[in-house]
């Protein structure tokens, strides 16, 4: 008899969504991933903070952590690394002194320019497979799955 625990019945994770999501989110991200961790020794975390100070510059930690649904302790992390390597520049908000806000460097600025088309490439190549009226349907569902997730986080709440 083996010590090996069934899943509960019913869990079929090549059809549980929030493990294909998450399957297909780890592939892609990997994917382009390889574009630029050997070149410019960021990682997947590192480099979401970077595309969002790149196009929300002024964010504080904690609003980088908002926007990309990511853990504040791993995106701490990537801003202090980010920090030390010379990428983005931390200042103190002018009317909350308290607060720090987040700016690319002009180093962290030309990496971002060097590897935002890239990114997009990859995007571009991979939605080509689609139809116009696929990559419509599937943006559109994408946008109903975020709606709804966000209404299911409010109810588990209540």
């Amino acid at each position: 008899m083996s010590s090996v625990p069934m899943p509960p019945a019913g869990l079929d994770l090549e059809h549980f969504l929030p493990y294909r999501l998450s399957v297909l989110s780890n592939r892609v991200s990997g994917a382009i991933a390889r574009m630029y961790s050997e070149r410019f020794g960021l990682g997947v975390t590192e480099w979401r903070v970077m595309a969002v100070l790149g196009r929300y510059p002024g964010l504080s930690a904690g609003e980088v952590a908002q926007r990309t649904a990511m853990d504040k302790v791993a995106v701490s992390r990537a801003v202090a690394g980010l920090v030390d390597a010379g990428h983005v520049e931390r200042q103190t908000h002018d009317e909350d002194r308290r607060r720090s806000v987040l700016r690319l460097s002009a180093a962290g600025r030309a990496i971002f320019d060097e590897v935002a088309p890239l990114a997009m490439a990859f995007e571009r190549r991979l939605l080509d497979g689609m139809a116009p009226s696929e990559r419509d349907v599937l943006f559109g569902l994408l946008d109903r799955l975020d709606e709804l997730e966000l209404q299911a986080e409010a109810d588990l709440g209540t």
